[in-house]
């Protein structure tokens, strides 16, 4: 494998001290009512937004009442664009719309997309299906009141990462199971995809830096408790006896990553099944590269892959080709 590069080696260190593995359940529901805002320090590390978007904040359906989501749209377009639907990564247990405004602005502004970024219901006080069945509500209803934003529900993506991208992924087989919205793309950032953690990088990558097997672990307790229930499709895709008939992906995985071998056999898993598949491996790069676009090399380059690849995808009939 690449060597890591010192700055994804200090980081790690930093993150490493505060790790999940080492919270109490206490302090886990303590810093999830901490807010991390906007300020230069943390706009330089995690992108900001973009020039050039709108944002406007708003409620959706989740499944057991109405959750926050915050809507973003080109400036620049009076059209009706493609619907992006976004789903923030941390474990299940954290993740904020705050936190996902540079990657959801940066969507909506290059891949000419409104994006609805989701803030659903957080394990351990709301443990599976809680945050898949708030997902899905909430993408019937977002794609429902699409004209409301002057999006075109015919053209609907989801996007995820790390967590994020597993919930993306479960969205695609519940909507395909229960006759929901017809989602024409996935996009997939390092998404765990095998709860029951079959993957070899598992070991590979035990002690990565951002996140380690000891963490997979301690998220994997505190979203799924009965270790039965990971098994469930709706909480490992990748464990689904049928992937026919789901979107065509995009699935980036990092090389020093303990989830690298979950999005690498749920692509070859899509890919049997006659689905679509672009599957890129970023080298050198550890678990959550994406969320630090100044200091990952590959967090730019892949955030265009990623836009480009919708924008192809979620193109007008007579532009697609």
């Amino acid at each position: 494998m690449a060597k890591l590069d010192l700055r994804v080696r200090l980081v790690g260190k930093v993150l490493g001290a505060v790790s999940v593995s080492r919270l109490s359940e206490k302090q886990i529901l303590a810093n999830q009512q901490r807010s991390i805002r906007h300020n230069p320090v943390t706009d330089w590390l995690l992108g900001g937004l973009a020039p050039g978007v709108d944002v406007r904040e708003d409620a959706a359906a989740g499944d057991e009442g109405r959750i926050p989501v915050r809507v973003y749209r080109p400036a620049d377009s009076a059209e009706a664009l493609p619907l992006v639907v976004l789903i923030h990564g941390g474990g299940w247990t954290t993740g904020t719309l705050d936190v996902y405004d540079g990657i959801a602005s940066t969507i909506a502004r290059d891949a000419r997309a409104v994006v609805v970024s989701l803030a659903y219901r957080l394990a351990p006080t709301h443990p599976w299906p809680a945050a898949a069945e708030d997902c899905y509500a909430a993408l019937c209803d977002v794609a429902g009141r699409a004209a409301e934003w002057n999006a075109d529900a015919g053209r609907l993506a989801v996007v995820g990462d790390s967590a994020g991208g597993n919930l993306a992924a479960v969205l695609t087989l519940m909507s395909r199971d229960r006759s929901g919205p017809g989602i024409i793309f996935q996009g997939l950032v390092y998404p765990a995809t095998d709860l029951t953690m079959g993957s070899a990088s598992i070991e590979e990558n035990a002690q990565a830096p951002i996140l380690t097997k000891s963490d997979m672990h301690r998220y994997g307790n505190l979203y799924v408790p009965d270790k039965e229930d990971r098994k469930h499709p709706y909480a490992s895709p990748l464990l689904a006896p049928d992937h026919t008939g789901l979107p065509p992906a995009l699935i980036q995985v990092a090389e020093h990553d303990p989830l690298r071998d979950d999005g690498l056999r749920y692509g070859a898993a899509l890919q049997a099944a006659g689905v679509p598949v672009r599957v890129s491996t970023y080298v050198g790069m550890p678990h959550g590269y994406l969320a630090f676009p100044r200091l990952f090399r590959s967090a730019p380059q892949a955030l265009a892959e990623l836009c480009s690849e919708l924008r192809r995808a979620l193109a007008p009939a007579q532009q697609a080709g």
